[in-house]
């Protein structure tokens, strides 16, 4: 009896003019990429051309090809400066208090809203918390300024009538960090809740009819299916802070110093804005946001590996 032997088929090889049909069926959503990746061309990669300038010694009269090269002579100042080590750790504690103190208010208003079940007051609640977010950083130091302004405002007026004597609250070295991340806190926490709302938004409801099956509590649901549902959106909000963590938010810090607090308060960026804008060192400005960046990508890296490594989805 003769045996057939069954030989592999080859896989069929997908032709070129298939694929420019499929691009040309799908050719309206490559036309709308097209503004996205535009903006990012012009304001993003463009721009790195001009990192040459950290170094160099940029002049404006000379150009940014004309200017002579320094090497690393730069970033050996901005090492070498005595503030630097300074504004490196006011920038550093800023971030880290950002961090940890801004992200879990997001994921504890995220969770009291989607435990409320009457549809007008948590609309309600969602306008009241995220409208701040809208709000420039301007108007809210003038909120501020209104309650704590030494003599007039609100609360040193409470405070002096109460006879406990005048206080200055936005001049206090101790408070100007908590002040930052209170005000952070009332302008962001709504709006960053929203996240987490479209990922609460995403757990199978079939899991919670089962977990009500089993007789388990609501507090015992949040535990074990809500809180696992938005553990790779937290994980993924946490690398992308730790990417930023020289970032210590520049339009706040900057509305918000005064030379008393000078001290705890001046970060990476307001010192470069002084160096760069008001002393007109282009090139140092450039070599600290060489170094920035640096950082920020070397701590992505590590933070997706140690998410990855722990079970976590990570970026890629």
């Amino acid at each position: 009896m003769e045996m057939e032997i069954a030989l592999p088929q080859q896989p069929k090889k997908t032709s070129r003019r298939l694929n420019w049909k499929s691009m040309y069926r799908a050719r309206w959503f490559y036309i709308m990429m097209v503004p996205g990746l535009a903006y990012y061309l012009i304001f993003s990669y463009l721009p790195m051309g001009g990192l040459v300038i950290a170094f160099k010694e940029y002049s404006l009269l000379k150009g940014v090809w004309d200017s002579p090269w320094v090497g690393f002579d730069n970033f050996r100042t901005i090492f070498s400066s005595p503030d630097f080590f300074n504004i490196l750790k006011n920038t550093l504690l800023i971030s880290f208090y950002r961090i940890i103190f801004g992200m879990f208010p997001d994921v504890l208003l995220a969770l009291m809203l989607n435990e409320i079940r009457v549809g007008w007051f948590k609309r309600f609640v969602q306008t009241i918390t995220y409208g701040p977010h809208f709000l420039s950083w301007v108007i809210v130091f003038g909120i501020v300024y209104a309650f704590l302004t030494p003599g007039s405002g609100l609360l040193s007026q409470l405070y002096k009538s109460m006879g406990w004597g005048s206080v200055s609250l936005m001049t206090d070295q101790n408070f100007f960090r908590p002040l930052l991340i209170i005000s952070d806190l009332w302008k962001s926490t709504g709006f960053g809740a929203i996240i987490y709302l479209a990922a609460l938004g995403s757990i199978n409801s079939e899991l919670y009819e089962a977990a009500v099956v089993d007789g388990a509590s609501r507090w015992r649901q949040i535990w074990h299916i809500t809180l696992p549902g938005i553990r790779d959106v937290f994980l993924l909000l946490l690398i992308l802070r730790i990417g930023h963590i020289l970032d210590a938010g520049f339009e706040q810090v900057f509305i918000f110093l005064n030379a008393r607090v000078n001290e705890v308060g001046d970060i990476i960026d307001t010192w470069v804005y002084r160096r760069g804008l008001e002393q007109l060192e282009f090139s140092i400005s450039a070599a600290t946001g060489f170094f920035k960046s640096i950082v920020g990508f070397i701590l992505v890296l590590g933070a997706n590996h140690i998410s990855k490594r722990f079970g976590g989805s990570g970026i890629w």
